[in-house]
């Protein structure tokens, strides 16, 4: 995690009731981040969708709401900024997290114009990423 993640906190998001599964869509283009991150947010009880692309991913949100959305920043064809704006126009109410090795690529100013609430470095810490999904989702 960096420091600037708390900047971002999710001011915006509204408590949900305590019994309710928060789903969580994960996008990221290597196989093996996605299923680290589904193994250890699927313990957390929450509904886990995965895509290996931007472009999948908005399929995804194409059919349903999620209730937060963790994305890779460094993606062919579409990056997670470009992901992560689209997403917000097909599902507004998301909570929305990026996950990068390459943290100091990311101004503060396009993580806030994003609506970004967490900026998460590779490699994570499992305690860390939980805390600051839970806080975000305002649980």
């Amino acid at each position: 995690m960096t420091e600037r993640r708390s900047a971002y906190c999710c001011r915006w998001t509204a408590p949900m009731s305590s019994d309710e599964t928060r789903s969580l869509l994960i996008v990221d283009d290597e196989a093996r981040i996605l299923s680290a991150l589904r193994r250890t947010l699927r313990r957390e009880g929450y509904e886990i969708l995965t895509a290996e692309t931007a472009e999948e991913a908005l399929r995804i949100l194409d059919e349903r709401s999620v209730d937060a959305i963790l994305s890779d920043n460094k993606m062919p064809v579409m990056n997670g900024s470009e992901f992560l704006r689209e997403a917000a126009r097909r599902c507004p109410n998301a909570v929305r997290m990026i996950i990068t090795g390459w943290t100091e690529e990311i101004p503060p100013s396009q993580l806030e114009s994003l609506g970004v609430c967490a900026l998460v470095s590779k490699p994570w810490d499992d305690d860390k990423l939980k805390a600051t999904l839970r806080r975000a989702l305002g649980l």
